[in-house]
């Protein structure tokens, strides 16, 4: 973009989510990427290592005191724990901060149960969990935001109509190998998740935790499935909601998501394809007996991720919530 917008570091920009949030920052019409990061890759230009995104951007090693010299706001796509460190040196520097990772979704409780001990708890109580369908006001005055996770995205946007009337849910999600990160372990190798679906973490996948912060009391089961994707995810929602008719449900969502930018209220179920490379979701709900079925699609790397922290940027920043991501 021309200079003059606002400047911008995206830390850890060669994981999956970090390369493409600077192909969006790169690419938008209010934002100036000046700073990229990377530890094994510093010194590289990013557009080697992801040639289709573009980024005439040479990579180079974190200093905290060079990015706030050279940005107001960063995107920090580190893993959990590695993120909490570097998100305290950049507020320290006064920069606004979306973090991708899951240090500053929860509360400390929480977190440590389900992640490790909290690097920079202090932070805490500054941060807003960013899901602007649930928070959008809280995001606009925020210095600090917690992207959500990309299962808990979907999961969330599938269900945040009946926000508080839900009395039990299983959550069934199905995920690209994108969402597990650069890196190829045993389970997302080519070899391994070609031609193949499985569950993994059945006995307690950590996102869950997002679902009970955010939906309140409910008796909530989630379950995650590895589909031989690169990007995208279903979430198909089985929920017990006492009363609930189809018409009923479907004027609900219908009014709940009427103003959202980013929300297809479809007549059928939805399909990853149709919002892959977007930052849209599509979201389809029914009745069958007594049990209402909710299904939401995003692809995992845009409003799952990368996109959605862009979609919160803006807002902190005052800019139009779709711009750079239509």
């Amino acid at each position: 973009m021309p200079d003059g917008g606002t400047r911008v570091a995206v830390l850890g920009a060669t994981g999956f989510g970090g390369a493409l949030c600077a192909r969006i920052v790169h690419r938008h019409p209010s934002l100036e990427l000046t700073v990229a990061t990377a530890r094994a890759e510093a010194g590289r230009r990013h557009d080697e290592l992801y040639p289709r995104y573009a980024v005439p951007q040479v990579l180079e090693e974190f200093d905290a005191d060079a990015v706030a010299e050279r940005a107001g706001a960063a995107l920090v796509a580190y893993p959990h724990k590695t993120a909490a460190l570097a998100v305290r040196q950049l507020r320290e520097r006064g920069l606004k901060v979306v973090d991708l990772s899951a240090d500053f979704r929860l509360d400390q409780a929480a977190y440590e149960r389900w992640y490790q001990a909290h690097e920079a708890p202090e932070l805490l109580g500054e941060a807003v969990y960013g899901l602007p369908e649930a928070h959008r006001d809280e995001i606009a005055a925020a210095s600090l935001v917690a992207g959500p996770g990309c299962n808990s995205t979907a999961a969330l946007l599938a269900t945040l109509p009946l926000r508080g009337r839900i009395e039990d849910a299983v959550f069934d999600i199905k995920a690209g190998v994108s969402g597990a990160g650069r890196e190829a372990t045993e389970e997302t190798h080519y070899s391994s998740a070609a031609e193949n679906v499985n569950a993994y973490k059945v006995e307690g996948h950590r996102h869950s935790a997002e679902i009970e912060q955010e939906l309140g009391p409910g008796r909530f089961s989630f379950l995650t499935h590895l589909v031989p994707l690169d990007q995208g995810i279903l979430a198909s929602c089985y929920l017990t909601v006492p009363g609930l008719t189809k018409d009923e449900a479907v004027a609900l969502y219908r009014d709940a998501y009427a103003a959202e930018p980013f929300i297809d209220v479809v007549d059928s179920a939805p399909h990853t394809r149709h919002v892959q490379d977007t930052n849209r979701c599509r979201v389809h709900v029914t009745v069958v007996g007594d049990r209402t079925i909710a299904f939401a699609a995003i692809d995992n790397l845009w409003k799952g991720a990368a996109g959605q922290a862009v979609q919160d940027l803006n807002l902190m920043l005052g800019l139009p919530e779709t711009e750079g991501l239509e």
